[in-house]
């Protein structure tokens, strides 16, 4: 195009060179067509330099579609290629399982019916183990319980313990100037065991509480006052001299048991003793603490003894419940 519009370009030049006597309206005319033809001609020349500008930019994406779309279909081939493969494969695995399950069948239904066998005896284990659970919870309560209990019984004896040394220091301490002359204190078992012996408190013979034997019996009973909560067993006891006062004292056993109610009703002129907390027994000559083939022997013999014991009612609720 470029081309044809310089070679139209030139024509108009010769022409007017050729005709270079026309007039000057003529001429005028021509000069003037010629600037418009020359317009035109840049114009035309600028177009042309835009569209190949153009032209370059859609070759150049052109080569980028080009590019894309080789890439895009040798991805496609892959992914062909791929399906394809998983095709076959998917036919393999298809004709296997046909195959499998066509000679299972029988083997698969064996199987489920065990398996329904073995469900039921599943569940059955479950109930007798949910049964079990069950009780093993129950158990562990009662044993929490009975473990609360044992801590509480635990906690009630330590606490007797203590109350009854306690006691024994205290009735030690009252006692103090006639231990030595014939009275023993000591603890054993969990018991106080007051021990006097006859010479501190009898004439020979005798339940009649002399007057320092009355003395020793009033200091033993503040202490027991001051303990409403333990229970005193008085008893007697002879030596294995048979008693031939007469009267109305039958023997041995009447007399031990005589001594023991003279300490009783001593012991209730302080009314802060609870009659209900005193037992009074003779043991005549059937308990001795040493050989009656000695004099001195006979003489140890020849006693009272006062146990006290702590109240055990809470301490046997507990074991009860246990």
């Amino acid at each position: 195009m470029y081309k044809g519009i310089r070679r139209i370009t030139c024509i108009a030049v010769v022409g007017i060179l050729m005709t270079s006597c026309v007039t000057s309206k003529v001429y005028k005319d021509l000069e003037s067509k010629y600037a418009n033809l020359k317009r035109e001609h840049r114009k035309m020349k600028d177009d042309f330099s835009a569209l190949e500008k153009t032209n370059a930019k859609d070759r150049e994406a052109l080569q980028t579609l080009e590019a894309e779309y080789a890439k895009t279909k040798a991805e496609r081939d892959e992914l062909q290629h791929n399906y394809d493969a998983a095709l076959a494969n998917y036919e393999n695995l298809k004709n296997s399982y046909d195959a499998l399950e066509k000679n299972s069948s029988a083997a698969i239904a064996a199987n489920s019916k065990k398996n329904r066998e073995l469900l039921t005896k599943l569940e059955e284990k479950e109930r007798a183990f949910a049964q079990e659970r069950n009780r093993l919870d129950a158990l562990q309560k009662d044993l929490d319980a009975r473990s609360q209990r044992v801590d509480e019984l635990e906690g009630l004896i330590a606490a007797k313990e203590a109350k009854m040394q306690a006691l024994k220091a205290a009735i030690s301490k009252a006692l103090r100037n006639f231990e030595g002359n014939g009275l023993t204190v000591e603890e054993r078992d969990g018991k106080v065991y007051v021990s006097m012996e006859n010479k501190l408190l009898f004439e020979s013979g005798s339940w009649a509480v002399g007057t320092q034997g009355r003395k020793a019996v009033k200091q033993l009973g503040k202490v027991l006052g001051g303990n409403p909560d333990i229970a005193v067993l008085i008893e007697g006891h002879t030596d294995n001299v048979p008693y031939t006062g007469g009267g109305q004292l039958k023997g041995n056993w009447d007399l031990s048991t005589k001594r023991a109610t003279a300490i009783v009703t001593i012991l209730l002129e302080n009314k802060q003793i609870d009659p209900q907390n005193l037992t009074a027994a003779g043991r005549g000559e059937f308990a001795p603490v040493a050989s009656n083939d000695t004099s001195a022997g006979k003489s140890k013999n020849r006693r009272i003894e006062v146990i006290l014991t702590p109240k055990l009612d809470e301490i046997t609720k507990l074991l009860n419940d246990i």
